[in-house]
């Protein structure tokens, strides 16, 4: 299945990583400015990593099809040199209409501190003067509660910023409540050591819902995983959810939050995960050990003009399956009410000139 990777650091992974993201869905990654591992000493070590974000890594990402957003700030984690963090604020708007730059992020609090809350204020009214979106960080472990309620606190002082144009990202389970209740979008980092767990923050959105939700990887050069969204989606599946729902967690939504961004090519992204309207044509048929297979024709890749049936029922071994078509290439299979995933391969052209297509089920089995 497609999906958005809205924070992830990419100028610290290698292009094995952008390659495993392309095959495994990904259709755009945004990234973040953040701490580099060490304190930069002047505004132009900063200067050059602006340059990074907005002209070099985009170009990076495009030799393996995948549009590259970032968001540009001075990281809360050197926010302490107030002096630098004016210089640093004060190139900002250099960058900011460069055509990838979709707003002032991460921004934020991390130890709490005086001077890391004047900084977020600067922040702020920079994003609120250039009409931006905000993508904020929150303090980890015991600061966290405490500084998202500042933070909040902070966005909700100024009256040009709207809650809906904000995202809060590293919430938890003791934060999550407050930053909806606010009108807040929020960001659920999936982190193996710290931040939250694929199973933790699939147990947020079956309590929460998925309004106003996304969830990313955050991929730095610490202990992370690039794949970690992909992997919450097999999860997501092992529970039972249905495509469209784990669609709308992974890519409508944050499709939904970065549309408000005019930077945001929403044509491009949706383009880079479509496949083409295909109807099912054949019973599905057992080959060996291998997974369930059927050939499918691609009719129309307009989808606007496309009229054939979504649905139908197939019969595999005595067994009966409702296939439906969900739209942009993706299938779900259902068999006594429970949905199996089905995954669409290219396969070459019939002798008609059709594309034809394999159909694998994720349990071969059925």
């Amino acid at each position: 299945m497609r999906y958005i990777e809205p924070h992830g650091h990419m100028v610290s992974r290698t292009t094995d990583d952008y390659t495993a993201m392309v095959s495994a869905g990904c259709v755009a990654v945004c990234e973040p400015a953040f701490w580099a591992g060490f304190d930069r000493r002047s505004v132009d070590g900063f200067y050059d990593y602006f340059c990074q974000l907005t002209e070099h890594e985009p170009n990076r990402a495009a030799k393996f099809g995948l549009p590259h957003y970032s968001w540009l700030c001075l990281n809360p984690k050197e926010a302490e040199d107030l002096k630098l963090a004016e210089e640093v604020l004060s190139i900002i708007p250099e960058f900011i209409d460069k055509p990838n730059v979709l707003g002032i992020g991460e921004i934020g609090l991390n130890k709490n501190s005086r001077n890391e809350l004047k900084v977020l204020e600067m922040h702020i009214d920079l994003a609120g003067a250039r009409d931006q979106l905000i993508l904020v960080h929150t303090p980890h472990l015991e600061d966290k509660r405490k500084g998202t309620r500042l933070i909040l606190d902070a966005l909700k002082n100024d009256p040009r910023i709207r809650p809906e144009r904000c995202v809060i990202d590293h919430v938890e389970e003791h934060t999550i409540k407050m930053v909806l209740d606010e009108g807040f979008w929020a960001g659920m980092t999936l982190y193996p050591e710290s931040k939250c767990s694929p199973s933790r923050a699939i147990d947020m959105l079956e309590i929460y819902g998925a309004e106003r939700i996304w969830m990313n990887s955050a991929c730095d050069w610490g202990v992370s995983v690039p794949l970690a969204v992909p992997h919450a989606m097999l999860e997501m599946r092992r529970r039972g959810h249905l495509a469209d729902w784990i669609d709308r967690v992974v890519f409508r939504n944050p499709k939904a939050f970065m549309e408000q961004s005019l930077h945001f090519r929403a044509d491009a992204v949706s383009n880079a995960s479509r496949l083409g309207k295909c109807e099912l044509r054949w019973t599905v048929s057992k080959e060996g050990k291998d997974a369930n297979r059927q050939q499918i024709r691609q009719q129309n890749k307009d989808m606007s003009t496309e009229k054939e049936k979504t649905a139908q029922k197939v019969v595999n071994n005595g067994k009966e399956f409702a296939i439906a078509e969900l739209g942009n290439g993706e299938f779900e299979v259902v068999r006594n009410g429970v949905a199996m995933s089905m995954w669409i391969k290219p396969t070459g052209q019939d002798s008609a000139g059709y594309e034809k297509f394999q159909l694998e089920f994720s349990n071969p089995d059925e």
